[in-house]
């Protein structure tokens, strides 16, 4: 009995490549990619190397301040305080208009100073800076919709400028220090 060697068709793997290709491009195109996003912090200019730093001399009372200890505990003024009562704290203080002797003597005078231990964790410094720009936003919504009957947004350049003026976004990130464990 003889044996008859059987030929194997062969595929053709011409547009394999062309196939590929497509479906590179076609994954490039639909996939979305994550973009990190960050705090947007606007930096205070630069200083003349030969002139000296200006005189910043604030009352005691125009600076709150704001501490969040290696516990991510928040420390407003020493006292400790939840994370959803900053956000009306800091706008009682940037309003004040030296209504009361604790706060900012005037809106344009008010900083916000916040200090994180070095072991405070990122969510935490996320959470309450959001909070204090939180309390900026809103300030100046009620103070536009106060003044001009409109929202922050839709005012023009101009207004925006005074509204911005009235209520500048002062906040004051002083260097990370260790304060220890359960610090208060």
């Amino acid at each position: 009995m003889a044996r008859h060697k059987r030929n194997i068709p062969e595929i053709n793997a011409g547009s394999m490549a062309d196939i590929a290709f497509l479906l590179l491009v076609f994954f490039l195109v639909t996939t979305q990619m994550d973009t990190d996003k960050g705090l947007r912090v606007r930096l205070p200019p630069k200083l003349d190397e030969n002139q000296p730093p200006p005189d910043t001399k604030q009352h005691d009372r125009d600076v709150l301040r704001v501490l969040v200890n290696a516990n991510d505990q928040l420390l407003v003024e020493d006292k400790l305080m939840r994370i959803e009562e900053l956000t009306e704290f800091t706008k009682r203080h940037l309003t004040n208009e030296g209504r009361l002797p604790n706060f900012a003597e005037s809106s344009e005078k008010a900083i916000v100073s916040l200090q994180n231990d070095r072991g405070t964790t990122y969510g935490r410094y996320v959470q309450v800076y959001n909070e204090l720009k939180r309390a900026y936003n809103e300030v100046r919504e009620e103070y536009s919709r106060a003044k001009f009957n409109k929202s922050y947004e839709a005012l023009s350049v101009t207004d925006k400028n005074a509204v911005d003026d009235k209520y500048p976004i002062k906040i004051s990130e002083a260097e990370p220090v260790d304060y220890g464990e359960g610090n208060n």
